[in-house]
């Protein structure tokens, strides 16, 4: 069974401590995320984790993108859109899957960029790669306040507009070597989002890839999971561990094909499970859908865990998988 995280990864930025590094930071060279990069790809291979992220070190899921995109500004801890979204003519997050990679291939042979994961619509279960992750349209829009180009009733124009942006640095992933690419869209649980707007707009991301695709939703998704499995994509993911409704939604579910990312570990608790208590739940979900539509992972992300618990569940989880093989 694959393994892989949801994204984010407890790693913050490293001062200069060499003197190189030191004269680095002098000259403006010195990247203080790049250490903290390297050490979230290490803790993930070091725990079994087939498909690695980046850690997604250099700021919130929505940070990330709202400070780069042209046509939006994070100001004072708050996205903001103030101007028409255009794509951007380089990447947001490709030199950081260059360095997962570089650093992954160092420790391992094993992973490989753009490495198969799907073979006649199974999961490889030997598979080793890194992951793309792009915060979806209908997420950065809904958590923007709109300022000056469009208004309130031209939101999805902005989804669109941004969507648009997105397929871009999706292609630039890609293109890096990911294995995999996955868009997070948490708003599609929440009831303020327009579904047939978000579906319209990962249409529009998705389009022309051929690296499989996941889209991770978290939060109760009980309600909603129907239309989640008709997006095009190949992996929906959602919370498992801390929701126990999601699991409930699933017996008798019509999956149309698709794949469920099964969060099995629950990421909004220090409380490390066991891996008796992670391989209980994962054949709760392997008696639900089977063990050929299930990859594992955490509920979420990482980030507000202190990294030695970060770092526990993820070893507990993938040695739970290995005593169920």
């Amino acid at each position: 069974m694959l393994t892989t995280v949801v994204g984010s990864y407890p790693s913050p930025p490293q001062e200069p401590q060499s003197l190189g590094s030191k004269i680095s930071a002098l000259m403006g060279n010195y990247d203080p995320y790049k250490s903290a990069v390297e050490y979230a790809v290490s803790k993930q291979i070091k725990a079994g984790v087939n498909i690695i992220s980046t850690g997604q070190v250099r700021g919130d899921m929505v940070e990330i993108f709202a400070r780069d995109i042209t046509g939006m500004a994070w100001e004072e801890g708050t996205s903001k859109i103030k101007g028409k979204i255009l794509p951007l003519t380089y990447s947001i997050g490709a030199n950081d899957v260059k360095i997962a990679l570089k650093i992954a291939n160092n420790m391992s042979e094993e992973f490989k960029a753009g490495g198969a994961i799907l073979f006649d619509g199974n999961f490889q279960e030997d598979v080793r790669g890194v992951k793309g992750i792009i915060t979806g349209p209908t997420t950065l829009v809904l958590s923007s306040r709109m300022e000056g180009f469009y208004t309130l009733d031209k939101r999805d124009k902005a989804i669109m507009d941004l969507a648009q942006a997105l397929k871009r640095e999706a292609k630039y992933l890609e293109n890096a070597g990911v294995a995999m690419i996955q868009f997070d869209e948490p708003f599609l649980s929440t009831g303020m989002a327009n579904i047939k707007t978000a579906y319209r707009a990962i249409k529009i991301v998705q389009d022309g890839l051929k690296v499989p695709l996941s889209m991770h939703v978290c939060g109760d998704v009980s309600h909603v999971l129907g239309e989640l499995l008709k997006f095009p994509v190949d992996i929906i993911d959602c919370e498992f561990a801390g929701i126990g409704k999601n699991l409930e939604i699933l017996q008798n579910t019509d999956l149309k094909g698709k794949k469920i990312g099964f969060g099995c570990v629950d990421t909004k608790t220090e409380r490390v499970e066991s891996p008796e208590e992670i391989l209980t739940l994962i054949k709760k979900g392997i008696e639900l859908i089977g063990v050929e539509n299930m990859i594992v992972d955490p509920d979420c992300g990482m980030r507000m865990l202190p990294s030695d618990v970060a770092y526990q569940k993820l070893k507990n989880m993938t040695e739970a998988v290995r005593w169920l093989s």
